[in-house]
Parts: structure tokens; sequence; C-alpha cells
């Protein structure tokens, strides 16, 4: 199994490893020579193991190539971009009050095309894939998918609520092919806290029960700390339980409207943490990365969803499109039009749209109701 990644990357040159976040940028030249390296079966040279010693502190010394690094070619389509999120299934097991998916049905492709997908995928250049869903740890396929996917080269992410971590078929998979991260959303620090908020019995012991299992062989975890109304009075617990597994967490506050305009969620909402998040600052969406939902369907994010294009009809091509739509999505319009505060503005256009789409108060998404409070 590969222990580190050489690929293009939009126009420069990289190598990667599983897990760590320390990265090297190659010159072409060195990229071109492990690339031949690689292809007449050669060694690892010693700049390179220098290099991956000092950055990730493994020993490649005089190993094959094709042995320890998976060198991956320049993209083989005219669409190139580097990274991309993927719900594999929308289904989840848990129903969670504050979940930006308004429905969550079963389904998504057949194996095959989820495997078609994952090469398309490959061959446009995608570097960083994110697996998501619904609960993508649920899906029957998938293992296969992320099996398939960490083959070709991928620096794999997983977003799950963890509450199927423990089982022996996931370890094996993720034991064997690492991912870069499993990130675990954390909803409470309790089974009467967690199960209210999931609205699902037996959700906080299967959840912590999965942290436990990865944590104990070294998988590589985040946990999120899903802030809400039903839930704060638990956030010192919380950190204090994920203190003591040893992992590192986040916290996330900024709860949302459903990507499809529906404000119910919004009632989860702490209303003296809202307006907390950072001053947008622009975002590449659509113009290097892009987001693909169980049926093969590509927009820019999970949120601007706008004129969606099949992947599995229309190819990589198809994607040709994809910036302009982007583009248009990121215009302000309506109540955003020649807003003097857009400077200071703490969401993006997609994302406002959909508040202003929830009739949310202007206090969730906008300073001027920031002002006014």
């Amino acid at each position: 199994m590969y222990q580190a990644i050489v690929s293009p990357q939009e126009d420069l040159f990289v190598a990667v490893r599983a897990g760590r976040q320390e990265a090297m940028q190659l010159p072409s030249a060195y990229y071109a020579d492990l690339a031949d390296l690689s292809d007449a079966g050669g060694i690892v040279p010693d700049w390179f193991s220098d290099a991956a010693r000092q950055a990730w502190r493994i020993e490649l010394a005089d190993l094959p190539i094709r042995d320890v690094l998976m060198v991956r070619p320049p993209s083989a389509s005219l669409v190139t971009y580097s990274r991309a999120s993927w719900e594999i299934n929308k289904g989840c097991n848990f129903t969670c009050k504050h979940c930006y998916l308004e429905q969550r049905p079963f389904a998504g492709l057949p194996l095959p095309e989820k495997l078609r997908l994952l090469d398309m995928l490959h061959d446009m250049g995608v570097l960083w894939f994110e697996i998501t869903g619904g609960e993508p740890l649920i899906d029957q396929d998938f293992v296969p998918a992320y099996e398939h996917a960490h083959a070709a080269g991928m620096m794999m992410e997983v977003l799950t609520n963890g509450s199927r971590l423990y089982r022996e078929e996931l370890l094996d998979a993720f034991t064997a092919r690492r991912p870069h991260k499993i990130t675990v959303s954390m909803y409470g620090a309790s089974p009467e806290t967690a199960d209210a908020l999931t609205q699902t019995r037996g959700a906080f012991r299967n959840a912590y029960r999965g942290l436990v299992a990865a944590a104990g062989v070294g998988l590589p975890l985040e946990v999120t700390l899903i802030i809400t109304k039903h839930n704060v009075e638990e956030l010192d617990e919380m950190r204090a339980m994920v203190r003591g597994l040893g992992l590192p967490f986040k916290e996330y506050a900024s709860i949302s409207p459903t990507y499809t305009g529906k404000g119910s969620t919004l009632e989860a909402q702490v209303p003296s943490l809202v307006g907390k998040s950072d001053i947008f600052q622009g975002c590449p969406a659509g113009h290097t990365s892009f987001h693909v939902d169980p049926l093969g369907f590509t927009t820019m994010c999970k949120v601007g969803r706008d004129n969606p294009i099949s992947l599995i009809t229309e190819g990589p091509e198809g994607l040709m499109r994809l910036p302009a739509i982007a583009d248009a999505q990121m215009l302000r319009t309506g109540g955003c039009t020649g807003c003097k505060l857009s400077s200071t503005c703490r969401v993006c256009r997609p994302m406002a749209r959909v508040y202003q789409e929830a009739k949310a108060p202007l206090s969730h998404y906008c300073q001027h109701g920031m002002k006014e409070k």
C-alpha cells in the first residue's frame, strides 16, 4: 500500500500523505523524475526520501517507488478540478432536528455507476475527496466505493455521525487504506441529550462506541461539536469527553436553513451564538471544487445547487458550464443588491439566499440585523 501520493494539483505538483497536514510542492522536473522512475520500476531517489523523512518521519530510502508512492499522471480530461465532495446517499439513520437536508431518501447510483463516477473524478484530477451523506457509512456500497477512490490516489475525508465506526468491516477498510481524515459529529454528552437531538434511540451509545473503536486503532479522527439549544448546556462535558479520547475537535454553531429554503432547522440555533462566523472572503466553489449528489448531479457546492449537471449522462465535459453557473449564484441579488456592508458579510451569497427564502430574521445572517440588536 502506498505511503504518499504525488500528483498534479492545478498548475502545481505536490506530494501529500494521508493524515498529515505537511505537504511538499515539487518542481515540475522533480515530478517528472518520480513519474519516470515509477514507470521504469525504479527506487525512491535520495532527495525524496530525505524530504519524506523530514516532513512525515517515514523511511522510504531504497524502496521501490511502486510499493510506496502513488504517482498520479496529469489529468486526462479537458476539465480539471482539485477537490470534490460526494453525497454517496442522502439516507441517514439519524433524524436530526437541525439537518440542512430537508428530505433524506435512501437512494443512489448502483455500484457500477458509482465506480464510473469515481473514475471520472480521478480523470479530472480530483485529489482531495470528501464522502458525505446523509450518513455515508450506511450505504451498502460505501466500502467498495471508498476502496476504489483510495486506490485511485485520492486524499479521502469521510463525514459521519460515527454510529457505525465500530463495525469490523469498516475498521478493516480504514486501517488497510488509511483516510486523510474522518470527521465525526457529536450531538451531546449524554444519551438523553444526543438521542433527543438526533431523534434516534441509541444514537449516543453507538456514536461514542464508534469513536472509541476508531481511536483505538489509530485512525485520523476529528470531532465536530454540533452546538444547538438542545445541548449547549453540555458543551463543557462534550469538550472534556473528546479531550479524554485524545482527539482534536472543532465547534460548529451556525445552524442554517435547509438548502431548499426551509427555516424549521433554525429553531435549534443558540441565539447568543448567531453571527459568530468569520467574514466571508470569497470561495472557489465551481472553479476548483464541486459537489456531486447521490444520483451524479454536480453543483458548485452543497448549498448552491442551481442548474445541476449530470456527470453520468454528460461526462466531465458538462462541467465546462459550472464556473459560469457558480458565478451567477455568487452575485448579490434581491435584498443584498447594493449592500454597503458587503465587506463585512459573514455568509456567501447562496447561503444568504437560502436564509432569505426561509424568511429567517436578519440577525441570523445579515450585518444589518446585527446592528439592530
